[in-house]
């Protein structure tokens, strides 16, 4: 089965990329950080400062995720392998866990963002 994420994992570089929510037709982020490796999976938004609107990191595989030093709260998405939304924690505070055991994807923006909501179908478009 090919994931919702497949043409973020087929380009050289994310540029030109973005997630979009396709039963809404609403861009979600025009620009994607992808993590799909266990470093950058393991330090996430860490290392920043803020995640300015329209910036998605895409965490995949990710089924949980913590915001343990984290500077500013996020939204953020769990999404199952065909795209479908499952779970949306909204303003998500520093020192917090949330977790979506059947999702294969999470993706993070900035508190307030998330312009998606369960069932919602989400996909990585050119």
């Amino acid at each position: 089965m090919a994931s919702f994420l497949s043409p973020l994992l087929r380009a050289s570089s994310p540029d030109g990329l973005r997630l979009v929510n396709t039963t809404t037709g609403q861009v979600v982020a025009s620009r994607l950080l992808p993590a799909f490796d266990s470093a950058s999976r393991k330090t996430g938004l860490l290392k920043h400062q803020s995640l300015p609107p329209g910036t998605a990191m895409v965490i995949a595989p990710c089924s949980a995720v913590h915001t343990f030093f984290m500077q500013f709260p996020i939204d953020v998405i769990f999404v199952a392998k065909d795209g479908r939304v499952l779970k949306v924690r909204r303003d998500m505070a520093a020192s917090r866990i949330t977790a979506s055991l059947r999702a294969f994807a999470t993706i993070e923006v900035a508190a307030g963002t998330a312009a998606v909501d369960v069932g919602h179908v989400l996909s990585v478009t050119p």
